[in-house]
């Protein structure tokens, strides 16, 4: 009796995977090209926590997103909740909304947390209804959703709150964690002082990264993530595999909602005030960041580990465009646009590039079948 060694074929990379990691290393090549020719700045971890710090927010309602557009749908209110959510929350934690005379400080932004998640899952509720048992096209609900959010917003308040110096609840949401040894030096050449000034990690990153991993949970371990795909690739061949359509849908937009909700909450941890225009435009960078990261509004593509790399690559441009204005010679790049340039200038890059790549794969499994059914033959 003789055995047959076989040889394990090793699975080839998913679109959603292979886009992923063209994000991770975009990013890692542009980061080292930025520590090799912009200099000091981002050779301190500091710039690092500073990045993930100011996008927290942002990285959560990308996630909300991915989701959304993996089914081949898109919510561009997700901004407008965000921003409602952060002034609500302004003035409840200022006693000028909902005053509960006594009530703890620790115990009154428990509650606005679950407030927050109530706001967030009320809209995605409404878009998620809407789109999936009225048909109603998404871009039109959710653009109704961001006028509504961004009217109650401007309801709630004609000015900007910010939250009250010296009171016990932002005592709590300014703690933070100093690293020091990963701080730098700063020169003041005018008083001849230096003063070290420490990295700090603010807890809004570790709400942040534990989105990504749970989302990425959900899409990749369960099957209701398994069903945002194949919606998302085929909506009827979805429907003929035994897929619930209509409420696979309606999940995606509520759990982009609550994803929303607990973005504004992050939100306003992190900037300790309510505005008139808070998180503007933030939907766009979200569906940007999305792109970036290998997820297609076609649907059935996508990851939220590229997601997250998607809004640090945007992120990244910022202080690259800064640190480049100080440069003899591109003092030119100083002036605001430059850096919705080349936001733009990143986004069509990636989408050319996923297009070419895509394409590419799709002629080399023609081919592969091709050459299967000749020596079959």
């Amino acid at each position: 009796m003789t055995v047959k060694a076989t040889r394990s074929r090793r699975e080839p990379l998913s679109n959603s995977t292979l886009l992923m990691l063209v994000a991770i290393g975009f990013f890692v090549l542009l980061y080292i090209l930025s520590l090799l020719f912009l200099g000091a700045g981002f050779k301190r971890p500091s710039r690092v926590f500073d990045i993930l710090n100011d996008n927290a927010y942002l990285i959560i309602i990308g996630c909300g997103l991915s989701i959304v557009m993996i089914t081949g749908s898109i919510d561009i209110s997700v901004g407008g909740i965000v921003g409602l959510i952060a002034m609500f929350g302004a003035l409840f934690l200022r006693d000028e909304l909902l005053p509960i005379p006594g009530m703890a400080p620790g115990l009154r932004i428990a509650m606005l947390v679950v407030i927050s998640v109530a706001i967030g899952l009320a809209f995605g509720a409404l878009h998620g209804a809407l789109v999936a048992y009225l048909d109603i096209q998404p871009f039109i609900v959710t653009l109704a959703g961001m006028f509504l959010a961004r009217g109650m917003t401007t309801m709630l308040s004609g000015e900007n709150k910010q939250l009250l110096t010296g009171s016990p609840v932002l005592e709590i949401l300014s703690k933070r964690i100093d690293i020091p040894w990963l701080g730098y030096d700063e020169v003041n050449k005018i008083r001849h002082t230096v003063t070290h000034v420490p990295a700090h990690f603010e807890f809004v990153i570790i709400a942040a990264l534990l989105t990504v991993v749970a989302v990425a949970i959900l899409l990749h371990k369960s099957k209701l993530g398994r069903n945002f795909y194949a919606v998302g690739g085929n909506r009827q061949s979805a429907l003929m595999l035994g897929v619930n359509v209509r409420r696979t849908r309606f999940l995606a937009h509520l759990i982009s909602g609550l994803l929303a909700g607990i973005a504004g909450f992050v939100y306003l941890w992190h900037n300790k005030s309510g505005n008139i225009g808070g998180a503007s435009a933030a939907e766009m960078q979200a569906i940007a960041s999305s792109i970036i990261g290998g997820t297609l509004l076609t649907g059935g593509v996508g990851n939220v580990v590229g997601t997250l790399f998607g809004v640090l690559i945007l992120a990244l441009i910022k202080p690259i465009v800064t640190d480049a204005s100080a440069l003899k010679g591109f003092e030119w790049l100083s002036k605001a646009w430059w850096q919705q340039i080349f936001n733009g200038a990143v986004l069509c890059f990636f989408i050319v590039l996923q297009s070419v790549v895509l394409r590419f794969r799709s002629t080399l499994r023609v081919r592969k079948s091709e050459r299967e059914e000749t020596v079959s033959g």
